[in-house]
């Protein structure tokens, strides 16, 4: 699958990492509050079952809620991705033939700015 592809897929797992067993529910939110934009539960969900039936995301039911967890393969994945952009970013042996971050004249104050990473 090529869920790293997808930018939902990408964030939703970030998302899932960051927080402790979210609910469907607790995911969507606090993706929304990164995007600070509504996400259709359709479009939201669907992508849900597609990590899942992927392996990159377990899913377990508290009540009526079901949890989702990274697996080690989803972790795996997630790691490598952020890898490739802190090489890429840095420039210190992403792939030749892809872009590299132009700091130069951007017009986004949020865009070109260094960014620490532990």
């Amino acid at each position: 699958m090529r869920w790293l592809q997808s930018g939902l897929r990408r964030d939703i797992c970030v998302i899932v990492a960051g927080l402790d067993d979210p609910t469907g529910q607790q995911a969507k939110a606090a993706l929304e509050r990164h995007y600070d934009d509504r996400v259709r539960p359709k479009t939201f969900h669907g992508a849900l079952e597609a990590l899942v039936d992927s392996g990159f995301l377990s899913r377990t039911q508290d009540g009526l809620a079901d949890r989702y967890a990274l697996t080690d393969a989803g972790r795996r994945r997630l790691l490598d991705h952020h890898a490739w952009v802190e090489s890429t970013l840095h420039g210190d042996g992403g792939d030749e033939n892809e872009p590299r971050a132009d700091h130069g004249d951007e017009k986004d104050g949020d865009v070109g700015h260094d960014v620490e990473t532990t």
